[in-house]
């Protein structure tokens, strides 16, 4: 368990780091923004590196736990993605700065720890898209290539706080029911989609 010192060095930090960028930020820099000398922060942490390799690692396996809890449960594939969708909304409000140095610093990591992140990424990726496919097996969902709906969806999770960060009048539950709506059952009305021979 991390001390509220370390916790507060870390979110410090990867709030630094997603305004500045990994490389642009020196250890002074975060002992500044936290009002401390920088031997000061030795204390509590070993390196810069350390602190991302927290940071990131700390999220991706959260990221993990998740879908692995999700893909137990004895619920729909609907209900298993609207899971999904809403635990990656709620880190993009609650976790936006560690979110962002996930998706943009995780190559500065240590090679052992970066080999780690990739194939943990690479198996949540995997285990969406069976999802996604199970669901296409049961009827669940109908669409023409999994491997695309994999990465519509997951693209537009996985940058939403580049929007989302200045966009605090919509509330949480909402941002959460539209994108479960317009991803999973997109925005064009059933008649029309008949009509147009979308479906």
């Amino acid at each position: 368990m991390k001390s509220d010192r370390k916790s507060q060095i870390i979110q410090t930090a990867a709030k630094l780091f997603r305004e500045h960028g990994y490389n642009s930020v020196s250890m002074r820099d975060l002992a500044d923004k936290l009002g401390i000398k920088a031997a000061s922060l030795y204390n509590h942490i070993k390196s810069k590196e350390e602190i991302l390799a927290e940071i990131i690692m700390d999220l991706a396996f959260d990221f993990t736990k998740h879908i692995d809890a999700v893909e137990q449960k004895e619920i729909s594939i609907i209900d298993k993605l609207k899971e999904i969708i809403q635990m990656h909304v709620q880190t993009t409000i609650y976790k936006t700065d560690s979110l962002a140095c996930m998706n943009k610093e995780w190559k500065h990591l240590g090679e052992e720890k970066q080999e780690i992140f990739l194939e943990l990424r690479g198996k949540y990726e995997a285990k969406f898209l069976q999802m996604i496919k199970r669901g296409i097996e049961k009827g669940e969902l109908d669409m023409k290539n999994a491997e695309i709906t994999v990465f519509s969806i997951l693209s537009t999770l996985r940058t939403l706080y580049h929007w989302y960060s200045n966009q605090s009048v919509i509330k949480e539950q909402e941002l959460i029911n539209t994108l479960q709506h317009n991803l999973l059952f997109g925005i064009v009305a059933v008649e029309t989609a008949h009509k147009i021979n979308l479906k």
